[in-house]
């Protein structure tokens, strides 16, 4: 009897639980004029009716659908802020606006001009079998882009580059070239606003000189010199033999990059810094970084192109009048072969790489493709050519050197005991119809594809060179040793008072000794 009257106790309990919680999922929402009881019979009959698979993902969606089925409501949907796609899209309506159309909306028909504007949806096709690139929607608007850039400058050729991924924004980098004559204004003007800023502080340092002079006539100098400043290439050579153009987003202004100075390169070489979108964000970093990111970012352009921008063997040639030079000069010029027939996908995807070749001039330790003495230099200018003859024991520095145009791609050192490039085919199945593809294990993103006479070169990524090891900061320089502790700087104890007396006491006696002494003396010569 005991037992039968517990279990009905608990069991009486559990009712009146149940009791509760169904009064309470029963109570009517004064919103939705619903309650959740009746909604969750019709959600879970609405699950068990169709069956759906991973029906707990689609718990919430079906939740939902059931609430804007009810009469005279709307469907449920998310509030969402669609400020920055609306100005987005008024960025983008800009490329699709065509100038001089006619007022009953007929556009003009252009005749058939020639334009430096690539077929770039046609190099987008064959991109897309090599498993590189942007979506055709993103690729249209570069190509609009770029044919915006093309009716506002006097340009001769341009090239979609690649895309540089940022932290905030990303980079579309337009490579040009100006036609002939047309950028050197520019430049002069570029030239002389940058040597104003350089000059100007230097007047200003002599006359302070100048005026505290007679002040610091006895202070010491230092002999110490900095290094000679080694001067950037002039524009269409070397690493500043293309200009380049960036945007963060198609339909926005292009934004030209300046010349790349050694002294960038240098640095970019020692750094890893991720771009965040903002050309004139400041990279701190050691070592020091000479610029902003606009610097940065030119400076990685011309070490991936240097490192990246490959053509099939045998495409480009040099001039008949270069071949009668001497081997140790360095060649920056060439001209396509007319007679180039193409190579076959068989020697083009061939492991060996023998019938690849750098277009790109290598970029020296330096920072320049074409090594500068800086001893010359110096020599060349007239106000120190006294100094320097009483040195005459500077080394000459040993002339840097390096792969020449056109080098084959074979003799890249490897990456991470990896060649430096992998080659592969866009079809296994179908080789007749495929095409080559070049992959660069050292600048992950750089892509290279060739077929017939058809060849591009395109980098999508972050702008970092492979590092198999964690990338490690250079540790800074080591601390200045102090000044060497001698007797003339050495400090000691100030004496107490019992000591001075005592030095005054000896010292007095001394006095009195040395004046009896005299006395002594002078007694003597009276005497004799």
């Amino acid at each position: 009897m005991n037992t039968l009257s517990g279990s009905l106790t608990v069991n009486g309990k559990m009712q009146e639980e149940i009791d509760k919680a169904k009064a309470f999922l029963l109570k009517t929402s004064s919103a939705s004029k619903k309650n959740l009881y009746d909604h969750l019979g019709e959600v879970l009959s609405k699950i068990l009716d169709e069956r759906p698979k991973h029906c707990v993902d689609i718990f919430e969606d079906i939740s939902k659908g059931i609430k804007g089925k009810t009469e005279g409501t709307q469907e449920v949907q998310d509030i969402v802020d669609d400020k920055e796609s609306k100005e987005l899209a008024e960025v983008h309506q800009k490329l699709f606006e065509k100038d001089g159309d006619g007022e009953g909306g007929e556009p003009e028909v252009e005749e058939d001009v020639e334009t430096p504007l690539p077929d770039l949806m046609n190099l987008v096709f064959f991109f897309e079998q090599a498993g590189i690139g942007l979506s055709r929607e993103e690729m249209f608007r570069v190509f609009l882009a770029l044919k915006q850039l093309v009716d506002s400058k006097p340009l001769q050729m341009v090239r979609f580059w690649g895309k540089v991924f940022g932290i905030e924004c990303n980079y579309y980098i337009a490579e040009v070239e100006y036609r002939e004559g047309e950028e050197e204004e520019e430049e002069e003007e570029e030239e002389q606003g940058e040597g104003e800023t350089e000059e100007q502080p230097k007047e200003e340092d002599k006359g302070e000189e100048d005026e505290e002079g007679g002040e610091e006539d006895d202070a010491p100098k230092s002999d110490w010199k900095p290094p000679p400043v080694i001067p950037k290439e002039e524009n269409r050579t070397g690493t500043n033999k293309r200009t380049f153009f960036a945007t963060t987003e198609p339909g926005k202004p292009w934004v030209k990059l300046p010349p790349v100075t050694p002294a960038q390169i240098v640095a970019a070489r020692c750094i890893k810094k991720f771009f965040t979108g903002r050309l004139d964000a400041p990279i701190t970093s050691y070592p020091p970084f000479p610029g902003n990111e606009l610097n940065y970012l030119r400076a990685q352009i011309a070490r991936i192109s240097a490192g990246t921008h490959i053509s099939p063997s045998g495409y480009y040639m040099f001039e008949e009048e270069e071949e009668d030079e001497e081997e140790d000069e360095v060649r920056d010029s060439y001209m396509i072969n007319i007679d180039y027939e193409g190579i076959s996908l068989r020697e083009l995807a061939d492991p060996a790489l023998h019938n690849w070749v750098h277009h790109m001039q290598h970029i020296l330790p330096q920072g320049r493709c074409v090594w500068h003495n800086p001893v010359e230099k110096a020599e060349d200018d007239f106000e120190e050519e006294e100094e320097e003859e009483e040195k005459e024991d500077v080394e000459e520095p040993k002339p840097e050197s390096g792969p020449q145009l056109l080098t084959s791609i074979a003799e890249d050192e490897a990456v991470n005991d990896l060649p430096a490039w992998t080659p592969t085919v866009s079809s296994e199945l179908l080789p007749q119809y495929g095409l080559a593809i070049m992959r660069s294990n050292r600048w992950a993103g750089a892509v290279a594809f060739a077929k017939d006479r058809k060849f591009e070169n395109i980098y999508i990524g972050w702008g970092h060179k492979f590092d198999a090891d964690n990338y490690t900061p250079p540790p800074p320089p080591a601390l200045m040793e102090e000044y060497p502790v001698v007797p003339q700087v050495t400090e000691v104890d100030d004496p107490t008072a019992e000591e001075e007396q005592a030095l005054k006491r000896a010292q007095q006696e001394a006095m009195e000794a040395a004046e009896e002494m005299d006395d002594v003396d002078d007694d003597e010569e009276d005497d004799d």
